[in-house]
C-alpha cells in the first residue's frame, strides 16, 4: 500500500472544474482530517465527510485544526483554503489553490501593465455590475460616483423588498457586533464573497494583487471580482437573512448566500467573467488553464519545450 505522501498528484482531467464545485463550506471548532478522498470534520456531534473534489473554497473559522494529510488532499484537488475570523468576517491567510498554466496570469499582467487597457478592464467590470449605465468615456472618479449611487439604490431597494430597517452602511472592522443586524449580514456576505472570489482567482492562476478597480492590497483583484456580484447576489442574500431576525445573523447569511450562489451557478459565471475581462476567450482558451506544460521563451515571442538543454541534445531535468 502506498503512503499518502507517495500518491501521485491528480491530473487536470481527474479534477472537477472549479465552475462545477460547491461555492464554499464554513467550518469552526472542529478537527479537519482526511479519509481516502474525503475531508472529515470532527466535532462534538461526530464526524462529517465532505468529498474534497467538490469543494470550491474551505473557510476555516476559530477553533479549527487541520492536519497535514487534509491539506495535501485539498492541494491535490485544487480546493482553496482560507483562514477567517469569528463569523467568517475577517481574512487571515489563504492556502494556494491548484493551477496548471500561467496563461491567465500573463493576460492579466499584460492588461494591468498598460494604463489604457487597465481602465478598459475597469470599465468592463462596471458594465457587468450596472448594465443600464454605459461606462464608456467615463473617468475613474465618475465610475466611483456611479458605483456609490447604484449601491445606495440597491440598499434602499432591498430594504423595501424585505421590510428591514436601513439607515446607512457601517463597517466596524474590529467589532463585528457593533453593527446592526442588516450591516452584520452585509459584512458577513461580503467576506464570504471575498473567499469565493479568492478561490476562483487562485484556481485559474491569476494574481490576487493586480486589481483594475482596487489597488494597493494583496487581494485587489479578488475585491474586484467579488464586487461584480455584490448587488445581485451578496446584498439580497444579506437582507433575506436579516429579515429573519437578529439572532445568529452571520450563520444565516452564509447559508442564504451559499444557496443563492449554488442556484445561480455563480462559480461557472465567475470563471467566464474573468476570462472575458482578461480577453482570454476563444478556441483553446479552456485548455490553456488546465494544461500542465512548461516552456522557455526564445526570440520573437517563440515558446520552446522546457526540460531541454538547447546547447545540447540531452534533457536537463
Amino acid at each position: 500500500m502506498s503512503t499518502v505522501g507517495r500518491r501521485p498528484a491528480s491530473t487536470p482531467r481527474e479534477l472537477t472544474r472549479v465552475g462545477d464545485r460547491l461555492s464554499f463550506i464554513y467550518l469552526e471548532r472542529c478537527t479537519i482530517h482526511r479519509d481516502d478522498n474525503a475531508i472529515t470534520a470532527t466535532d462534538a456531534d461526530g464526524v462529517t465527510h465532505i468529498p474534497s473534489a467538490t469543494i470550491g473554497i474551505l473557510l476555516l473559522g476559530p477553533g479549527t485544526r487541520v492536519t497535514h494529510q487534509a491539506m495535501t488532499l485539498l492541494g491535490e484537488c485544487g480546493a482553496g483554503v482560507t483562514w477567517v475570523g469569528e463569523h467568517g468576517v475577517r481574512f487571515y491567510a489563504g492556502g494556494r489553490a491548484l493551477s496548471r498554466s500561467s496563461a491567465l496570469a500573463e493576460a492579466q499582467a499584460t492588461a494591468w501593465a498598460n494604463r489604457r487597457t487597465r481602465l478598459e478592464v475597469a470599465r468592463a467590470m462596471y458594465r457587468l455590475r450596472f448594465p443600464h449605465d454605459d461606462p464608456a468615456g467615463h473617468s475613474r472618479q465618475e465610475l466611483l460616483s456611479m458605483e456609490g449611487r447604484r449601491l445606495k439604490e440597491c440598499y434602499g431597494r432591498e430594504a423595501a423588498r424585505t421590510g428591514v430597517p436601513w439607515r446607512r452602511r457601517e463597517y466596524h472592522r474590529e467589532d463585528f457586533s457593533a453593527g446592526d443586524p442588516p450591516n452584520q449580514a452585509v459584512t458577513a456576505a461580503a467576506q464570504c464573497m471575498y473567499g469565493v472570489a479568492h478561490s476562483v482567482v487562485s484556481a485559474l492562476g491569476c494574481s490576487p494583487a493586480l486589481g483594475f478597480v482596487h489597488s494597493g492590497n494583496e487581494r485587489s483583484f479578488v475585491l474586484d471580482i467579488a464586487d461584480l456580484y455584490k448587488t445581485d447576489v451578496a446584498i439580497p442574500a444579506a437582507f433575506d437573512a436579516a429579515a429573519e431576525g437578529a439572532e445568529d445573523v452571520a450563520s444565516r447569511t452564509r447559508r442564504a448566500l451559499r444557496d443563492r450562489i449554488n442556484r445561480a451557478n455563480l462559480l461557472d459565471r465567475c470563471v467566464r467573467d474573468i476570462k472575458n475581462l482578461l480577453g482570454h476567450t476563444g478556441a483553446g482558451a479552456a485548455m490553456d488553464t488546465e494544461e500542465d506544460r512548461t516552456t522557455v521563451q526564445s526570440d520573437g515571442d517563440t515558446h520552446l519545450e522546457g526540460g531541454r538543454n538547447y546547447g545540447a541534445e540531452e534533457p536537463i531535468w
